[in-house]
Formats: C-alpha cells, sequence, structure tokens
C-alpha cells in the first residue's frame, strides 16, 4: 500500500500514513480519463450560438418578380439562402453539449486520476488548515511556508464556507470538498494538497 506523510503548518513530517490502494494505486486508464475530462468541458459549454433559417429574416413571402420574361434568373423569396439578408442553411441552433458517462466508469477514473497525482509525488497530506485570521494575506503566507506554489486543489471539510471565502481571491487556489472531487481539477492542478480529516472520507467515498 502506497505511504505518504502528514507534515504541519511549519512544513515538518508528523506521521508516515498508509493509503487504501484501490483509490490510490489504480491502474492507470487514459481512455476513461480521457472521456471523463471531455464529458466535464461538454457540460460547461453554453451552446447559445443561433442562426436565423429562411422562416425566421425578415422580408416578403412575395414572389419578387413574375417567372418569365424578365431576363432575370426566376425567384421564388427574397428570404433564399443565396440572396444577401436571406436565410441561413443548416446553420446552428441552441443545443445541450453535455453528455453523461457511467458512474462507475467515471469513478474509476477518478480513481485513475487520483493514482496518477501519488505516483507523480504531487499530493500532499497536511494535518490542519488554521490561519491566525481568515483573511487571503494570511493564507498566502501559509501556503508560501509549506513551500506550495502553482496551481493548488485543496481537499478540505467542515471549514470550507470559511477558507473558500479566504481563499477567493487567490488566483491559483481552489477549496474542494471530498464529494465535489473531479478529474479535470484533479488533472489541472499542479498539488493536491488533502487534509488529514478528509484523507479518510476521500478514500471511503471513491473507493
Amino acid at each position: 500500500m502506497p505511504t505518504l506523510q502528514v507534515i504541519g503548518m511549519d512544513n515538518r513530517p508528523i506521521e508516515t500514513i498508509e493509503m487504501e490502494g484501490k483509490v490510490f494505486m489504480a491502474p492507470a486508464n487514459r481512455s476513461l480519463v480521457h472521456k471523463a475530462v471531455v464529458m466535464q468541458r461538454a457540460s460547461v459549454r453554453q451552446g447559445t450560438v443561433a442562426t436565423r433559417g429562411r422562416g425566421e429574416v425578415q422580408g416578403s413571402n412575395k414572389k419578387p418578380w413574375k417567372q418569365k420574361h424578365t431576363g432575370r434568373a426566376r425567384a421564388g423569396s427574397a428570404r433564399s439562402p443565396i440572396w444577401r439578408h436571406g436565410g441561413t442553411v443548416f446553420g446552428p441552433k441552441p443545443r445541450d453539449f453535455g453528455f453523461q458517462m457511467p458512474r462507475k466508469s467515471y469513478r474509476s477514473a477518478l480513481r485513475s486520476a487520483l493514482s496518477s497525482k501519488v505516483s507523480s509525488n504531487e499530493v500532499v497530506v497536511l494535518s490542519e488548515l488554521s490561519l491566525p485570521e481568515p483573511k487571503a494575506r494570511c493564507m498566502a503566507q501559509a501556503l508560501s511556508q509549506l513551500e506550495l506554489s502553482g496551481r493548488l486543489l485543496i481537499v478540505v471539510g467542515d471549514e470550507f464556507s470559511i477558507l473558500e471565502k479566504v481563499a477567493r481571491n487567490l488566483k491559483n487556489v481552489k477549496l474542494i470538498r471530498v464529494n465535489e472531487l473531479n478529474v479535470y481539477d484533479i488533472l489541472l492542478c499542479e498539488k493536491l494538497v488533502i487534509l488529514r480529516n478528509e484523507l479518510m472520507k476521500v478514500q471511503e467515498f471513491w473507493s
């Protein structure tokens, strides 16, 4: 079973803990991970692009001129797609790009993403995240003392509501609950920080 050191706020190791192999030593499955990321990104697409067809543009339905003996090409409507200001043929319409993948497949993809972070030494287990004051400046100092930089994803518990407001002004810091963990955020972060109390919950929830 993989082991990780728990560090304190002074960046010193406190203890070594074992992590559940099913969650943190899952086999790599790139195809599932890729599908999970595509699903997440597709679900946030707005899909609001729209064009007007010939039945929606302004213009009369009257035939512009008679069919024959004018010397001009025959025309039936000023809304024709080949006319200027005419309708668009097969243009995009508002749509939902989202799709769902099986729950078991997504959980497997998430375990694979967590395992890749462990194998790359990009998981940090923190004993606690205590701040002298609930201010962004204090959190920035604490993360600097812990030598944590770059894009961070921090898994927290009951203190989420307080810390989330504190971290809102920190550009590369995102706080998340155990049940909100997702493949995209895990792969996007450079360091995955898990509080000691939440580690067991991660193993129980995603096993």
